[in-house]
C-alpha cells in the first residue's frame, strides 16, 4: 500500500504504544468527550433533527475519523459547517433524503482520496472559505434567536430575511425566564473561557442551566419536553433506501456535503500539524472521511467531517495520537447509555447560548475584516459569497465564490503573461541583452514572438490576434516558448489555428524551446517534432541556423548569445 494511503493510527503503532501513551489519550479523550457531548446535540438540534442524531454522529463518525484518517489527532463529528445544508434537505428531502445524501457523500470523499484530489481542494481561495463560513455563522447564530428568547413562534421561517421578521413580529412573546437562562447560560461560557480557558465551559453551562430550571422549577422547553422519547444506545446500523430518482435529487447536496466535510477536515489538520509538529497525509484523510459518512448514514446518523475546535482541544489536553480520538467515541457512547436521563434536563436555551458561541467562533471575524482590507477583487469575492450563503443558497455561493476566484486569477496571470514581437523587445530590454542583437540580427521577411509565462485559454487569443494585426505577414514566424512551462488544450488550439492561417499565407511557423509539458500537449495536437505543419528547435540560434541553412546564407549572431540557451 501507498504511504499516502496508510492510516496514521497504523503507523502509530507500528512505531511502539505504550500504557503512558494510553493513558495521555485516554485522558484527553475524555476531556474532548466532555466538550462535545453539548455541542453534538446543539449541532442536531440547530439542524433540524433530533439530539440523539447528533451524539450517534461523534460516536459512529467520530471513531471512525480517527482510525481511517491521516492524521495524529483529529477529532471528527458533527460541525457547524453543515447545519445550514443539513436543515435544508430534511426540509426538502426528509430524514432518509439526508442519510441518503450523507452515504453518497462519503463515497464521493473516498474517490476524491483515491484520485488523490487531497492537494488539489486545499487551493480554494481563502476569501471563498471565510466567506461561507462567516455566513453560515450569521445562519446559525440566527436560528437559535427563537430558542434563546422563547419566542412563541409556532414554525420559524427557513428564509433569512423572513426568519427575522418573524422574530420582530413576536418580540412581545419573549419569555423572561428561557431569555433569562440563556443569558446566564452564555455568561457562563464566556467567564469560564476568561478565567481557565482549559474548563469545558458548554458541559459547565448545560449543567448549571439544567440544574437552575430542575431546582427553581422555571417554565422553560428543555431536550426532554421537545424530544420526549430521545432512544438510548446506539441504533443497528441498516442499508439506507435507495432509489435512481432520490439519487438524482439529493446529489447536488451530496457535493456540497462532500465539499464542506474535505475542506473542513484538512483545514482542521493543517491547524494540527501547526499545534503538534506532524504533517497529515491529506488523501488518507479524505477516505477516512468518507466512510466516516457512509458509516454515519449506516446508523441514521448526520455527515461528519474534522472539527477544528476539538481537535485543538485533543492537543491542548495532551493527545498524542488517533486513539485519544477513538476514546473521545467510546466516553461519548457511555454518557448515551447511562446519561441520557440526566440530558433531557438541559434547557434549549442553554444550547442556543451555545451555538452562539459556536457560531462566532466560526465567523472568524478578524481573518473577514482582514480581508476587507484587499484588493477590490478579493474584497468582492468575500462579500458576495457571504451575502449568496445568508441570502441565497450555500451551494450557489460556493459555486459562484469558486468561479469568481477563478476568473479573477486567470486574469490576473493572462496580464502576467502574453505575446511578445521582436520590436516590443527592442523597445523594452536592456541594451546589451541577448534578444535585442538577435533581434537585428533577422534576415528580411523573418519575424519573431516570444511567448511568456502559462500559455492558457486566458492569453491564447493574443497570439491569433497578433497575427492577424499584423498586415502583410512575413514568409517565417519564429515562436519562442522556453518561458512557457506550462500549455492547456485551449493555448493547443490556439496554436493550430495560428499555424493553419499562416501556412494560408504562405508563412512558415518554427516553435523553438519548447519545454517538456507544452511538448507533450503539441504531440498530442499534432504540431510535434514529428509534424509536416511546423518545425521545431531546441533553442532560437538553432531556429536561427535552420533560417540560414533554408536561406542558403550565414546569419552571424553575437557572441553574448550562448548557444544552448534559449
Amino acid at each position: 500500500m501507498p504511504h499516502a494511503f496508510v492510516p496514521k493510527l497504523w503507523t502509530v503503532l507500528r512505531g511502539g504504544y505504550a500504557s503512558a501513551d494510553f493513558r495521555a489519550d485516554a485522558i484527553a479523550g475524555l476531556t474532548v468527550a466532555i466538550v462535545a457531548l453539548p455541542l453534538a446535540m446543539a449541532l442536531a438540534i440547530a439542524s433540524g433533527a433530533s439530539p440523539d442524531k447528533g451524539l450517534i454522529t461523534a460516536v459512529v463518525a467520530g471513531l471512525i475519523i480517527s482510525a481511517l484518517g491521516g492524521s495524529r489527532v483529529q477529532i471528527g463529528g458533527p460541525t457547524g459547517a453543515f447545519v445550514v445544508v443539513v436543515f435544508n434537505v430534511i426540509a426538502i428531502h426528509g430524514y432518509d433524503g439526508l442519510v441518503l445524501a450523507t452515504l453518497m457523500a462519503g463515497a464521493i470523499l473516498i474517490v476524491a482520496g483515491l484520485v488523490r484530489f487531497g492537494q488539489i481542494i486545499k487551493f480554494i481561495p481563502h476569501p471563498v472559505v471565510t466567506g461561507f463560513t462567516a455566513g453560515i455563522a450569521v445562519i446559525i447564530a440566527s436560528s437559535q434567536v427563537k430558542d434563546f428568547l422563547g419566542l412563541a413562534i409556532p414554525a420559524v421561517p427557513a428564509e433569512f430575511i423572513e426568519k427575522w421578521d418573524a422574530y420582530f413580529g413576536a418580540i412581545a412573546t419573549v419569555s423572561p425566564q428561557t431569555a433569562g437562562v440563556g443569558l446566564a447560560s452564555l455568561l457562563v461560557i464566556l467567564a469560564t473561557r476568561r478565567i481557565s480557558p482549559r474548563l469545558p465551559a458548554y458541559l459547565f453551562a448545560v449543567v448549571f442551566a439544567a440544574a437552575a430550571v430542575a431546582l427553581l422549577k422555571l417554565p422553560v422547553e428543555t431536550i426532554g419536553s421537545r424530544f420526549p422519547d430521545m432512544p438510548t444506545g446506539l441504533p443497528a446500523p441498516t442499508i439506507p433506501a435507495f432509489s435512481l430518482a432520490k439519487a438524482q435529487e439529493v446529489l447536488p447536496a451530496a457535493f456540497t456535503i462532500a465539499f464542506l466535510a474535505g475542506i473542513e477536515a484538512l483545514l482542521s489538520c493543517v491547524v494540527a500539524d501547526g499545534m503538534t509538529g506532524f504533517r497529515h497525509r491529506s488523501n488518507q484523510e479524505l477516505i477516512g472521511q468518507g466512510i466516516a459518512n457512509v458509516a454515519s448514514a449506516m446508523f441514521g446518523g448526520l455527515p461528519a467531517t474534522g472539527a477544528i475546535a476539538r481537535t485543538a482541544t485533543n492537543v491542548k489536553s495532551g493527545g498524542r495520537s488517533p486513539v485519544a480520538g477513538m476514546m473521545h467515541a467510546v466516553f461519548i457512547l457511555l454518557f448515551m447509555l447511562v446519561a441520557t436521563d440526566v440530558m433531557s434536563y438541559v434547557p434549549m436555551a442553554a444550547l442556543a447560548a451555545i451555538l452562539f458561541v459556536v457560531a462566532w467562533g466560526m465567523s472568524e471575524a478578524k481573518r473577514f475584516f482582514a480581508l476587507l482590507k484587499m484588493p477590490m477583487s478579493e474584497r468582492a469575492v468575500l462579500l458576495i459569497t457571504f451575502g449568496l450563503t445568508v441570502f441565497v443558497d450555500l451551494t450557489v455561493a460556493i459555486s459562484v465564490g469558486v468561479t469568481l476566484a477563478s476568473l479573477m486569477f486567470m486574469a490576473k496571470m493572462s496580464e502576467s503573461g502574453g505575446v511578445v514581437n521582436g520590436r516590443a523587445m527592442l523597445n523594452e530590454q536592456d541594451p546589451d541583452a541577448e534578444d535585442v542583437h538577435q533581434r537585428e540580427a533577422l534576415p528580411d521577411g523573418v519575424e519573431v514572438f516570444q511567448i511568456l509565462g502559462p500559455f492558457f485559454f486566458g492569453v491564447a487569443g493574443e497570439l491569433l490576434s497578433t497575427l492577424r494585426g499584423m498586415g502583410q505577414p512575413p514568409r517565417i514566424i519564429v515562436l519562442r516558448m522556453r518561458l512557457v512551462p506550462y500549455l492547456d488544450a485551449s493555448g493547443a488550439t490556439a496554436l493550430e489555428e495560428f499555424v493553419h492561417e499562416a501556412h494560408g499565407s504562405g508563412c512558415e511557423v518554427i516553435l523553438s524551446g519548447v519545454q517538456a509539458q507544452p511538448m507533450e500537449v503539441l504531440n498530442r495536437a499534432g504540431l510535434g517534432r514529428d509534424s509536416a505543419r511546423v518545425s521545431h528547435a531546441s533553442n532560437y540560434l538553432e531556429a536561427l541556423a535552420t533560417i540560414a541553412s533554408a536561406d542558403s546564407r550565414v546569419i552571424s549572431t553575437r557572441s553574448d548569445g550562448a548557444a544552448g540557451e534559449d
